[in-house]
């Protein structure tokens, strides 16, 4: 028999919870023998008015029959009594008690009672009061031992063999640690009550050598027994099995601790470790969680229990806990995937969903155990003995399995552990599944998100360009950031960076919508204030036809944006921002800049406010850095320390675009980001004058034969000779139709970069479009020609009026990727 002491197995009882109850030893006549300090608090007789004398003085049922020892002959033929009764004070009134009378056995077949009473408002009180404590005289079987002073036994009751396995004959004449070896903690206890005289309660461990596997705990309670004089007779020791009780509180105990260290997160692999670090060393020593691989991935579709057919499911390792150094248990780290043997129980959790208990396990040959080579070795090395396996389910999807395992611990795992631990799976079953969905929904935006954004990156002739994104913390989900590069006419390139508001699929959504619409606002070559604007009123007509359920919110509920056109002609970039953090701009050496953007509202918020656009001039090779507010801010820093970072990382522009992109998300590394970080970043290019050139022609029709003249001489100088013609019938076109719907001069700029661009301005403010001419039309025709000729064609406004533009392809066999009909050259109407 061994101390309890304070662990995850057991705890020390505590000695304010001592048993009150009186204690009195009787002879076979109903003479008291005995008597203890308790039961003077009780009944008010010290022990030199009750010792000698008959307990029918304190016990007035006892005269109920002619004799005392006329009640005790009655328990004999029970084998005891137990009930409730009064009993009379010293000072004339009753008490109802409990009272139990047990028989003790002595040497030579001799015969004493032990007579027990607890006071019944007591023990009331403490159930009113919900106390838990428990009253080790009020339970059966209890058992008893009385010992001399010397601590010899010299009485013991039947049950005492059955609590820690020693027989009445060798438990007689000796004291405890000659009958039961380790009892050395139970007589440092026994000796302080013969010292003090106090009661006091302690609580031992023991394995009977009928199940030696099984731990029982016991509650032992010491009284010291007084004669008539109050000198102490010996001590009497009461125990109760409170194995079961003991077993209930720990259970009560983990699931307590289980309620606060599982599902704090909804991180699968952390909730599987949580639950393996619990289950270790509480009740196994050694648990693993393997994880069906769709639950870690948030991918894929999800196993069901019973649809189990030749093709078992893939497990993947996501917690590992276990008593030993280095975990030699399992063969397999977390994260790796874990094979599923067809022979092995695993195969019948998956199929039925019920768990598996082997108290004893069975490696004997033949079994599963013998033909799963690399399970056999570990099993073996490490000493396993019992095991259980639970399926991790919701409904009726398999999240994967929990395996406990005992190897130090001798003890098997019974029922009542399976249940422990079936309950503990179910709680991180929960938080699992809630996971999962999440996992699901995470893997789905951050999809959608790859997906939405753009795959390749076109600057054309005016601007390098690569970028970087991360999506945010899994824990807060994949937000609404996007960027843009956008080809425009004449050279230029859109450059768009926005942020939208929220984070999940709801916003991925969002934001796929609000791209489109920039793309379209684009198309139309407005100017960046302009463009804010009408991707304000944009999102304020979505947010309309938006359903009141909260679970159908796709619309945008506000987003901040940049736009800028940057022109390789002209060097100049044009800016407007709303609510947006503005650009660096690194000019070639290494400077950094933040130019002074106003601010703007962020859009879809219904302020109205009108958008501002700053112009500025770059030099060619300049660096130009759009982001997300995700890069420069964080909860520990403001975004000044994260713009002075940002800037810190961009200093070397003579670097690589990639090598520049991978410093500045360095600034990020090693933290979890609140929000999605985007970064966009571009090296500007400049057109030479020799790839460009610029007439001013008169308003009337002798500009359209000057407009080829000039055409065709560049075309010469270009050596794109094969485009002369198709270029002189464009331009023929184009400026036939300024001078007819304008007034003023005309303007006509021919650029050679990827394409060959025509533009031609007039004053008018009405764009063409293209109409399809009935046979009998004289007019309607020329756009049509454009349109055959061109790539293609569109307008844009430009300060006092339009330009209309037309690109072709420098090598005219990749002209037009569709079917069309030859060009055909058609007589002009001048």
């Amino acid at each position: 028999m061994r101390s309890t002491h304070q662990g995850a197995r057991g705890r020390q009882t505590d000695p304010h919870e001592m048993s009150d109850s009186a204690i009195a030893m009787l002879d076979e006549q109903g003479t008291v023998l005995g008597w203890t300090r308790a039961a003077e608090r009780l009944v008010g007789y010290p022990a030199g008015e009750v010792v000698g004398r008959s307990a029918a003085l304190v016990v007035p049922s006892f005269e109920e029959t002619p004799t005392a020892s006329a009640f005790v002959e009655r328990c004999r033929a029970r084998q005891g009594w137990a009930g409730t009764t009064a009993i009379r004070h010293r000072d004339g009134h009753s008490l109802t008690v409990s009272m139990r009378l047990s028989m003790l056995w002595g040497q030579d077949g001799t015969v004493r009672w032990l007579v027990s009473v607890t006071d019944v408002r007591k023990l009331s009180q403490e159930v009113t009061n919900g106390s838990v404590r428990e009253s080790l005289l009020t339970r059966a079987p209890i058992g008893i031992v009385v010992r001399d002073p010397q601590l010899r036994c010299t009485w013991v009751n039947d049950t005492m063999e059955s609590h820690d396995g020693v027989p009445r004959d060798q438990r007689l004449g000796r004291r405890s640690t000659e009958a039961l070896p380790g009892a050395e903690a139970c007589e440092a206890a026994m000796r302080r009550t013969l010292r003090t005289g106090a009661t006091s309660v302690h609580e031992f461990r023991r394995r009977l050598p009928s199940n030696p596997r099984r731990e029982h705990v016991l509650a032992a309670s010491f009284f010291c027994l007084r004669d008539a004089e109050g000198r102490a007779l010996g001590v009497c020791a009461i125990s109760v099995d409170v194995t079961e009780s003991r077993r209930a509180q720990e259970r009560l105990a983990i699931l307590s601790e289980a309620g606060t260290r599982l599902g704090g997160t909804l991180d699968v692999m952390r909730t599987s470790q949580e639950l393996a670090d619990l289950a270790v060393p509480l009740f196994a020593d050694f648990a693993v969680v393997d994880l069906e691989h769709s639950v870690p991935a948030g991918e894929g579709p999800p196993v069901y229990i019973g649809q189990v057919g030749e093709r078992l499911p893939v497990l993947r390792r996501a917690g590992l806990a276990s008593i030993r150094q280095g975990i030699p248990e399992s063969p397999w780290d977390r994260g790796e995937p874990v094979p599923v043997p067809p022979a092995a129980p695993f195969t019948d959790i998956l199929r039925t969903g019920r768990s598996h208990l082997e108290p004893v396990l069975d490696t004997a040959p033949g079994t599963w155990v013998d033909r799963d080579p690399v399970r056999a070795r570990v099993i073996h090395e490490n000493g396993t003995h019992s095991l259980m396996v639970v399926p991790i389910r919701a409904r009726r999807i398999l999240l994967g399995v929990a395996l406990f395992v005992r190897t130090e611990d001798p003890a098997p795992f019974q029922e009542d552990d399976l249940l422990l631990a079936e309950e503990l799976v179910s709680r991180a079953a929960l938080s699992l599944d809630n996971a999962r969905l999440y996992a699901r929904e995470h893997a789905a935006a951050l999809a959608l998100q790859c997906n939405l954004l753009p795959q390749r990156l076109r600057g054309g002739a005016a601007v390098e360009a690569a970028s970087r994104y991360l999506p945010a913390d899994p824990g807060i989900g994949v937000g609404g950031d996007w960027f843009d590069v956008i080809p425009l006419s004449g050279a230029r390139v859109a450059l768009v960076v926005g942020d939208v508001v929220g984070h999940g699929i709801n916003a991925t959504a969002a934001m796929g919508r609000l791209r489109t619409a920039v793309h379209m606002l684009a198309e139309q070559e407005l100017p960046p204030a302009e463009l804010l604007a009408r991707l304000d009123s944009t999102i304020e007509r979505l947010s309309e036809g938006v359903p009141d359920a909260p679970d159908q919110v796709t619309a945008v509920t506000g987003a901040t944006c940049l736009y800028a056109v940057y022109d390789p002609v002209t060097r100049k970039c044009t800016m407007a921002g709303a609510g947006h953090p503005p650009p660096a701009i690194v000019d070639p050496q290494g400077r950094v800049t933040y130019p002074d953007l106003p601010t703007g509202a962020p859009l879809g918020v219904g302020l109205g406010a009108p958008f501002e656009a700053v112009e500025v001039e770059l030099p060619e090779g300049s660096l130009l850095a759009l982001y997300t507010d995700g890069l420069i801010e964080t909860r520990d820093h403001d975004i000044e320390a994260g713009m002075h970072r940002l800037s810190e990382a961009l200093t070397e522009p003579g670097r690589s675009l990639e090598d520049l992109c991978t410093r500045a998300m360095d600034t990020v590394q090693g933290r979890a980001p609140s929000d999605d970080v985007t970064l966009l970043l571009v090296r500007t290019r400049s057109l030479s004058p020799a790839q460009v050139a610029a007439w001013t022609l008169p308003g009337d029709l002798t500009a359209v034969r000057s407009a080829r003249h000039l055409v065709a001489g560049r075309l010469a100088e270009w050596g794109l000779d094969a485009l002369e013609d198709s270029t002189e019938l464009i331009v023929s076109e184009l400026v036939t139709n300024a001078v007819r719907h304008s007034t003023g001069p005309i303007g006509l700029r021919l650029i050679q970069h990827q394409v060959l661009t025509c533009e031609v301005f007039d004053t008018n403010a009405c764009f063409p479009h293209q109409q399809h001419a009935h046979a009998t039309d004289e007019n309607g025709r020329g756009l049509f020609l454009v349109d055959r000729l061109s790539r293609r064609w569109d307008s844009r406004p430009v300060a006092g009026g339009k330009v209309v533009w037309a690109e072709q392809e420098l090598a005219r066999d990749t002209a037009h990727t569709g079917p069309r009909e030859p060009a055909v050259p058609v007589p002009v109407s001048l």
